[in-house]
């Protein structure tokens, strides 16, 4: 099968198209033929050794949709033919994956296999995020950061659904129509942390219940400064820039702070399953709307590392796996 390898970490010129066996599924395992795989930041990091995979060469990406082409010993939940998505499992950009039963989803009929592999990743993080993180109530107020990017957009339709306030940051002005039609009510640009005095503005001065805040180090200490009292920050950004220090008697008006891991939010295949059916359920009924800006050929990964590192982008990334 073709399948894009990492050799050596580094740049994206290290992502190349080979020939490479195909994999065998073991117990409770399923080989899958990949239709679509998302493209994330996390593969990025991946890539340059930021996110711990193991031993060189491998295959990255950890996010897709495709066909089951067969099953392991002991599956019985899928049969041959059945179209599933899954979630950090690695060895998505490839034209076959073998990915744990346990770790699949499967896809409805009526869900496109492009639209189910945008789904995944950003989609379960932001809806986890605003149920059990930072459950904002109706007329609450939340500040999102890259609200025109992937995970952006969808915390802002998400948190529109349970009635919430959303003030949204983008880091050009070309993005602010994008993050407006996600549903931001205020849209500020914001490259940095020059957000608060004008965020404070916008709540009265009292600042907001929650803050998504993906921004990495340079953002993390003014999102503090915007919440109000007993506010929830919720920090996703380990993989851009610094890790920030705290100390907690630097934590102010009794703030809470979570770094939000998927893994112990969606911990069991029940969670996993009514997280991904709920999020299916919302864009079938024109709830929730998944962008992807483009689909690459599975040997053009390179470019599509370069374009998502550019943050010129605003939709989903996918790889198809067919061409």
């Amino acid at each position: 099968m073709r399948a894009v390898v990492i050799e050596q970490l580094g740049g994206s010129e290290v992502l190349r198209l080979r020939e490479w066996p195909d994999p065998v599924p073991g117990p409770s395992e399923l080989l899958v033929d990949v239709e679509y795989a998302g493209v994330n930041f996390m593969d990025t990091a991946t890539r340059t050794g930021g996110a711990i995979h193991g031993r060189i060469p491998f295959i990255p990406g950890v996010e897709a949709a495709g066909r089951v082409a067969a099953v392991g010993p002991g599956v019985t939940e899928f049969e041959v033919g059945d179209r599933v998505a899954w979630v950090f499992v690695y060895g998505s950009y490839a034209e076959r994956a073998v990915v744990p039963a346990a770790a699949a989803v499967p896809v409805p009929d009526d869900i496109p296999s492009d639209v189910a592999a945008a789904t995944m990743m950003q989609g379960l993080t932001a809806h986890h995020f605003v149920t059990e993180v930072a459950p904002l109530a109706e007329g609450e107020t939340a500040l999102v950061h890259a609200a025109a990017g992937g995970v952006g957009r969808m915390l802002t339709q998400l948190l529109k659904l349970r009635g919430a306030r959303v003030l949204g940051l983008v880091s050009r002005e070309e993005k602010v129509p994008v993050a407006k039609a996600a549903g931001a009510d205020e849209v500020l640009i914001s490259s940095g942390g020059d957000f608060v005095d004008r965020v404070k503005d916008l709540t009265g001065g009292e600042g907001v219940h929650a803050v998504f805040d993906g921004g990495g180090a340079s953002t993390f200490w003014p999102s503090i400064e915007v919440l109000r009292r007993v506010g929830t920050h919720v920090w996703y950004g380990p993989l851009i820039g610094d890790i920030p220090t705290v100390k907690m008697f630097d934590l102010p008006r009794s703030i809470r702070i979570s770094y939000a891991v998927f893994s112990d939010h969606i911990h069991t295949r029940e969670l996993l399953l009514e997280h991904s059916k709920d999020l299916f359920d919302k864009v079938r009924d024109g709830k929730l709307r998944i962008d992807i800006s483009r689909r690459y050929p599975l040997g053009e990964a390179k470019q599509a590392h370069i374009d998502i590192e550019s943050r010129g982008t605003t939709g989903k990334l996918l790889l198809d796996s067919r061409l």
